[in-house]
């Protein structure tokens, strides 16, 4: 499955979500939620995997824990915070370019329409 098409399925599923529960539930009941519904439509994912950073000559086993990442193509970043920051998006990038995927999805629960919440980033290679 290329990256549009899982990102779609995840869109899909946030939506979902998103409408039976509304915004305000903890960032890790959202993970769950996600997670449980990845397994239903028969996607492979990880949570919370640690990835490592290399740099010069150290290697740290953890420089980062991704929310989830699907198929080993697609990172979720998952939040709910009033406001998604700068940093928030920033961080998404750095974890594309550390992983050298191309696609993550920063979401955000916590707002009135998940539409708002959901965006898409991109790694230019």
């Amino acid at each position: 499955m290329i990256e549009n098409e899982i990102a779609k399925t995840v869109v899909d599923i946030c939506f979902r979500i998103h409408k039976k529960y509304g915004p305000g539930l903890f960032e890790s009941v959202y993970e769950e939620l996600v997670c449980y519904e990845l397994s239903k439509a028969g996607l492979p994912y990880v949570r919370q995997q640690g990835i490592p950073l290399i740099h010069e000559e150290i290697r740290l086993e953890v420089g980062f824990r991704a929310d989830v990442i699907v198929s080993n193509r697609v990172i979720i970043e998952l939040k709910s915070v009033e406001v998604l920051a700068d940093l928030h998006y920033k961080q998404v990038t750095t974890y594309l370019k550390l992983t050298k995927l191309k696609l993550g999805l920063l979401v955000n629960f916590n707002v009135p329409l998940i539409k708002d919440g959901i965006h898409r980033i991109v790694n230019n290679l």
